[in-house]
């Protein structure tokens, strides 16, 4: 083997790129847009723009060109009225369960929940564009590489349209026009009945609010319009444009004010402060974002759609993730436009949503757009720990597991609506930051004490009997709904994978921080918790004496497996035999009641497994079946052919995001803490390559495959430390070029490396 330094020089990937011509701004398109010959008819299938603070929903409606506005923070906040702690603990939930009297309960908490309308995210108005004059729509485009819109009439005009990648103002320019294009401002029917009927989960209509409708006020070039909401909440909507012989340019811009939110400039502010300094300024800027977003990871697979999809799910974390902006919520900057409260209001579900919506931003290396979700949480831990002392009368923090803007809680199916380990859930993205980071501030000022309160939490909750712990009931989401047999006499599998697993770290990471006695501390308390429930024959259970036995939606009892990675291939033959019969046994029980996120999960699972052929199959699926022509999941069979009982179409994004970690997983895993190249790839994929996915240990890693071979490896490391990997080469010879320090150990390379270190290793043959 040969040695060699060698300065590495990572190309720029050029995005994005703008050719400007007399007739207007012209993209670099992709093989991944979104193409179609019209607009579309109903707002889940419209054009989506964003930046995670605002977002723009693009599409037609009763033959007008329809901008569907919304802002992340526009949020009905009244306190939930059945919610009430001096009244209801969780001791006494578990005393109705007890005696059989669970109907108490359920008349407490979740019947408001289905009947008031609010706390609830709310929409915030449409721009409506009269176009009938321009002809037939000939191409409608999403350009994701610079996340902009295009529609071309056959008459010649072009409407080009953007969000600012990192201000709260949208852009829209018409070219080429032969007569005026009128503008209107639609605002949501807060005071007027609902006309379009009732979709399943959007039963609440707005006028239900109760809030007046607000003004309207029109000026030769600009439109503002301001609604008034519950309480001291208001927003405002405005627009201004520019008109030319042939031209219309124009920015918009939402903007929201409250009691104790920090000022911010209206909406009019905004779009008078761009108007000044014009479309072009901001276009630059704006590509330049996206330009840099584009660079930090990529993928090149052989299956075109796949490729496609996943590229669009990139594109659509772009558009919804901030590090100054709130969680990404069930439907994000996309609220719908259909008369009504959005599903499930909007809100944010911590049983699995929020989530599943982050898991690609890791191997993904977009780690600063995750940080807008960890930056929330805690934020709101004084709120959290307030609702752990008052309804579950404990020290530390749990989390609720369905809450508003502000992290209140807001009822529901209690059993997950006030789950008990949902705070531990929300533990391992602290973790898996610190993980792939290696940052030791974020190690010691925020990963740690956040593990260390939900672990004093878990202590204080949990029951001994026979010298072992467990909690007094436990569920698994969202196993038997609703029901009183939702609630487990056993700890289930669910809250118990959570419960070790928040432990575990707990005490790995007080041990990182020389912290001995505390390590000790929460080590001793894992101990006295029992293993998870296994059936020799169908793998993990939802809890002991109940196996798994149903086809369900949501795999919580599985967790173990992933994605907290407690039982693990790299642990031994018991623990591939508990996977590969957990994996076979949901295969037997079905796909009857799964939805779309079914699948991007079980894409993560048959990865973990290495079964890349049937990871890219369920992948397929999702991707033709549970997605609606422009990427959204909606959540039941769009084919209705048979992979679900349910067809119905709330749109989530949790689904879209699990299937790019899915294909992350297939191409890159270093859960275990050794890197494993194409661990998950089908037979025929013989050529993939990806760049600069990033892994646990903090590194940078791109690698090329030709013809079933690893040909190259560059490794960046984001911090000091060892980067040990699953060599790719035993069967042949490799070179091996910088500074770092090389070592083979059995199967494995190991590479000590220095923060900012880039090292290649290159195949020379058999």
């Amino acid at each position: 083997m040969k040695k060699r330094s060698l300065f590495i020089v990572f190309g720029i990937l050029l995005v994005g790129l703008i050719a400007c011509k007399k007739e207007g701004v012209e993209f670099e398109s992709s093989t991944s847009d979104l193409v179609f010959n019209a607009l579309a008819q109903t707002w889940d299938e419209a054009i989506p723009l964003g930046n995670g603070m605002i977002g723009n929903l693009v599409w037609q409606k009763e033959g007008k060109l329809r901008f569907s506005l919304d802002r992340v923070d526009l949020w009905d906040l009244r306190p939930m009225e059945n919610i009430d702690f001096d009244t209801w603990k969780f001791n006494d939930v578990y005393e109705h369960w007890k005696a059989d009297t669970y109907d108490e309960v359920q008349k407490a908490f979740d019947a408001p929940y289905d009947k008031l309308p609010a706390p609830s995210k709310i929409p915030a108005g449409a721009l409506e564009f009269d176009v009938a004059s321009l002809g037939k729509v000939e191409t409608v485009r999403l350009n994701i590489k610079s996340a902009t819109c295009i529609v071309k009439w056959d008459s010649g005009a072009k409407l080009t349209a953007f969000i600012h990648a990192e201000k709260p103002v949208g852009w829209y320019m018409f070219e080429n026009l032969t007569c005026p294009i009128k503008v209107a401002m639609i605002p949501p029917a807060y005071n007027r009945k609902n006309k379009e009927g009732h979709t399943s989960q959007s039963r609440n209509d707005l006028n239900q609010l109760g809030y007046e409708q607000g003004e309207v006020i029109e000026n030769d070039n600009s439109i503002t319009y301001n609604q008034k909401g519950w309480d001291t909440f208001k927003y405002q909507i405005a627009t201004q444009w520019e008109r030319s012989k042939k031209s219309l340019t124009g920015s918009w811009s939402v903007s929201s004010a409250n009691n104790g939110w920090p000022k911010t400039a209206t909406a009019k502010e905004v779009v008078s402060k761009a108007m000044v300094s014009g479309m072009e300024t901001a276009l630059t800027a704006h590509l330049d974002w996206w330009g840099n977003y584009w660079s930090k990871s990529s993928i090149a697979i052989p299956d075109t759609l796949l490729q496609k999809q996943y590229e669009l799910e990139m594109y659509k974390f772009g558009a919804v993730a901030r590090s100054n902006a709130p969680p990404i919520a069930l439907q994000a900057v996309w609220t719908a436009d259909h008369g009504k409260l959005p599903p499930w209001k909007g809100d944010f579900h911590h049983d699995l949503n929020t989530q599943l919506s982050y898991w690609p931003s890791y191997a993904g290396n977009h780690i600063e757009l995750e940080e807008g979700f960890l930056n929330w949480l805690w934020k709101y831990r004084p709120a959290f720990k307030k609702y752990t002392e008052d309804y579950f009368e404990a020290k530390g923090m749990n989390v609720p597991g369905v809450t508003t803007l502000e992290g209140e809680p807001m009822g529901g199916w209690i059993q997950y609506s006030f789950g008990q380990t949902v705070g531990a859930w929300l533990s391992h993205h602290f973790y898996l930051h610190w993980q792939f980071t290696q940052d030791e501030d974020f190690l010691k000022e925020k990963a740690y004490p956040w593990l260390k309160d939900v672990s004093i939490f878990i202590d204080d909750i949990s029951i001994v009997e026979n010298g072992k712990r467990g909690l007094k009931i436990s569920s698994s989401p969202e196993i038997f709904n609703n029901s009183r047999k939702a609630w487990f006499a056993g700890t289930t599998n669910f809250d118990l994978a959570l419960i070790r697993w928040n432990l575990e770290k707990t005490a790995e990471l007080a041990r990182k921080l020389q912290l001995d006695e505390e390590a000790a501390k929460w080590t001793k308390q894992l101990s006295e918790w029992p293993e998870l429930a296994v059936d020799k024959e169908t793998g993990f259970m939802f809890a002991p004496s109940f196996p798994y036995n149903e086809s369900h939606r949501h795999f919580s009892h599985l967790m173990g497996y992933h994605p907290l990675g407690l039982v693990d291939f790299s642990y031994g033959d018991a623990d591939k035999d508990i996977i590969r019969n957990t994996l076979k046994n949901l295969e037997k029980q079905g796909p009857d009641y799964w939805t779309g996120y079914s699948y991007s999960w079980q894409g993560n699972l048959y990865a973990r497994a290495f079964e890349g052929d049937k990871a890219a199959r369920v992948l397929t699926t999702f991707a033709q079946c549970f997605c609606l022509k422009n990427s959204f999941h909606a959540n039941g069979d769009q084919c209705k052919a048979g992979h679900s009982t349910m067809t119905y179409r709330p749109f989530t994004l949790e689904g879209n995001f699990a299937f790019a970690s899915a294909i992350q997983e297939m191409l890159l895993q270093s859960h275990t803490g050794i890197i494993r190249l194409f661990p998950a790839i089908p037979a025929t994929w013989k050529d993939v390559s990806f760049k600069k996915l990033r892994t646990v240990g903090a590194f940078l890693v791109s690698a090329e495959m030709k013809s079933g071979k690893v040909q190259k490896i560059e490794i960046e490391s984001v911090a000091d430390g060892v980067c040990s990997l699953a060599n790719p080469f035993l069967d042949f010879r490799f070179d091996f070029y910088g500074t770092g320090e090389l070592k083979e150990s059995g199967e494995n390379i190991e590479i000590n490396m220095a923060k900012g270190q880039k090292v290649v290793l290159s195949a020379v043959g058999e």
